[in-house]
């Protein structure tokens, strides 16, 4: 009779807890990963984006191409070295950078830093030209 008194309410909290994970259904964003690409057309011709602040001695300019990464959010900068992983933190900097469009990017190189993406190597943008 214990037995069953026990066994009862533990089958049900255990099948609430597998309803509750199974319709997670979050939009949320890992916060490693870079914010997802705007639908905006980017930044007109010549027009550079750049937050405030002066850039550290360590940074450096790469130009290619925005690219979609496998993973959700994911850009890429293709260039004649490989791949660049576009971190950027901030939207008005996120929002400049749309697949497919030619840019030249400042920004420092972090080949530590953890991300889901999984592709290329993470570079930090500090700001954002089209060309």
């Amino acid at each position: 009779m214990l037995i069953r008194r026990t066994v009862a309410p533990a089958a049900l909290l255990l099948a609430m807890l597998a309803a509750g994970c199974a319709n997670n259904t979050s939009d949320s964003t890992d916060a490693g990963a870079p914010a997802p690409a705007s639908s905006s057309a980017g930044i007109p011709e010549s027009t550079t984006v750049q937050p405030s602040g002066s850039a550290p001695a360590d940074a450096k300019t790469i130009t290619g191409t925005v690219t979609a990464g496998v993973e959700p959010g994911c850009l890429l900068l293709k260039d004649a070295t490989g791949d660049h992983l576009l971190v950027a933190k901030d939207q008005t900097l996120t929002a400049s950078l749309t697949v497919g469009t030619q840019v030249t990017v400042v920004g420092v190189p972090e080949p530590g830093m953890m991300s889901t993406c999984m592709q290329g190597e993470p570079f930090r943008v500090l700001s954002v030209a089209a060309n």
